[in-house]
């Protein structure tokens, strides 16, 4: 039983690591981050190094936005990523194949929790019966 959570850990941990080294997936993902917030870190650079305040004023804005724990920038990153792969390497039908596995397995498990859920309210709604609200 340990041996075979074992190697399954290291079949996804090894198909995780060769998704997220993929060189094409990599360039992606530096785009998207360029896209996303990489702009306001080079922008606040720029305007240290040679005194411009209002490039100091609007990055630093951003980047106390970026900074806060619930903005969404790391899920908009890795989606972005995603689409500038599908764009720039369609081609590359190894990571896109790891993506459609990711998303089949996703979306099964979504089904799953939806049916399980349904059939938890269904069976407690069998358990207890429906009492008189008048007390007759």
């Amino acid at each position: 039983m340990k041996e075979k959570i074992i190697a399954k850990l290291k079949h996804y941990l090894k198909t995780a690591v060769m998704f997220v080294l993929n060189p094409r997936l990599l360039l992606c993902i530096g785009i998207a981050w360029l896209i996303t917030n990489g702009w306001s870190y080079i922008m606040l650079g720029i305007g240290t190094f040679w005194g411009i305040e209002w490039m100091i004023a609007v990055s630093g804005a951003y980047l106390t936005f970026l900074w806060l724990p619930a903005t969404p920038e790391k899920i908009v990153t890795v989606a972005i990523a995603i689409v500038l792969l599908r764009f720039l390497f369609p081609k590359d039908e190894k990571t896109l194949a790891v993506l459609r596995n990711m998303f089949s397995e996703a979306k099964a498990k979504l089904k799953r929790k939806k049916k399980k859920s349904k059939t938890e309210k269904d069976k407690a709604k069998n358990e207890n019966p429906k009492q008189n609200p008048k007390g007759k």
